[in-house]
């Protein structure tokens, strides 16, 4: 029998969590395997005894994290010490851009060979190019969810890349039609300084659209960690709202009629599902004096992102206290052709999804993972 591999992983939110479980399922398929790191409840299903809560590491935006810096700044040397210490055939630090580089860069400079992939790849095409080069000494590959990033960090100078896919295909099938009338999705993130920053766009559109034809009532669906703080949340809005987790989370997005989302990676998961949506974000702070030296607006919607256009409309919002004009969500509620784009454009963008770009096609995350600890280690020996 094969000996198995011995895998350290760390996702440190929710759509990292998901990702990560895909990935241990596909390498279970393969070979034997021992898994070790960080994660929330999909990958502890999966075996893994987390070294400490995955919430610690859910944090947006500057504010978020320098309120809780001493804490992160202990979890990263935890991480890299327990690295170090277990010397795993291989490492897989997903999203969590700046936390994992932290881990990365200790781990690198004590000396340990390992190989070190990196999931989900930063947006280096849309703000500060330089980190692909960055990441280079720090990670053997770049395992991207998007089909154009391969192409953008050989560009930049960054490690190898290769465009795996998202497990969204799979856990998120296309339904089958649009329904006349349901309710609407309210998804307003599951980071706490994001729902510090977007309950109350949330509970406005509530109120707005609460005797609107097409709706049949509001609902967040939302994570277990978080479900009680959104029931008290929400008691005194002025229309009742329906909180759900688990398998009736993922009942709502067949029977919503749209949604109201943050942005992130729920924005694919709605468009694989099929749901029609309008996107917000809220800045923090220094989040808008960021964009304001930008000098131009990003996107912020992943299937405009990956479409190269606004297949859905996007509301951001950089004043947290400005006045916020919420007519793009009547407006898709009041035109059954602006529901019908939006489909077209999901179908589009699956298709695409599911094959890549020419110059980089679909492979599988597990395989790229055995291959680079396979470069290092006699797997199967």
């Amino acid at each position: 029998m094969a000996k198995p591999l011995r895998l350290f992983i760390l996702a440190g939110e929710a759509s990292g969590d998901r990702i990560g479980a895909d990935l241990v399922q596909r390498l279970r398929l393969l070979m034997p395997l021992e898994v070790s790191g960080v994660g929330g409840p999909e990958l502890e299903t999966e075996g893994l005894r987390s070294l400490y809560p995955i919430e610690n590491l859910s944090v947006m935006g500057w504010s978020d994290v320098l309120r809780r810096l001493p804490l992160l700044l202990w979890r990263v040397r935890q991480t890299a010490n327990a690295i170090l210490r277990q010397r795993p055939d291989v490492v897989v630090l997903i999203d969590s851009q700046v936390f994992v580089k932290a881990v990365a860069s200790r781990v690198r400079r004590s000396g340990l060979d390992v190989p070190m992939l990196l999931y989900v790849a930063p947006t280096v095409w849309a703000w500060r190019p330089e980190r692909a080069a960055e990441l280079k000494p720090l990670f053997d590959e770049v395992l991207a969810v998007l089909p154009f990033e391969p192409k953008v960090m050989a560009d930049l100078g960054g490690p190898p890349t290769r465009f795996v896919g998202h497990p969204a295909l799979a856990r998120f099938p296309m339904r089958p039609m649009q329904p006349e009338r349901g309710p609407l999705l309210l998804l307003p993130g599951s980071r706490l300084g994001e729902l510090r920053r977007h309950l109350g766009l949330m509970r406005q559109a509530a109120d707005l659209l609460r005797s609107h034809p097409r709706l049949t009532g509001f609902v967040i669906p939302t994570l277990n960690p978080l479900a009680e703080r959104l029931r008290a949340e929400t008691a005194g809005w002025p229309v009742p709202v329906e909180i759900v987790t688990g398998d009736a989370r993922q009942a709502a997005f067949q029977t919503a009629y749209a949604a109201f989302a943050v942005s992130g990676t729920i924005t694919f998961e709605l468009a694989m599902s099929g749901v029609p949506m309008v996107v917000t974000y809220v800045a923090d702070p220094q989040q808008a004096k960021r964009y304001a030296r930008l000098g131009r607006q990003l996107r912020i919607a992943l299937p405009n992102i990956i479409l190269g256009r606004e297949a859905v409309p996007e509301l951001q919002f950089t004043d947290p206290k400005s006045e916020r004009s919420l007519e793009p969500l009547s407006t898709l509620l009041d035109d059954p052709t602006a529901v019908a784009a939006q489909l077209s454009a999901f179908r589009e963008l699956r298709a695409l999804m599911q094959k890549g770009a020419p110059e980089a096609p679909l492979v599988d995350p597990a395989e790229r993972v055995l291959a680079r600890a396979a470069q290092r280690f006699a797997i199967g020996s």
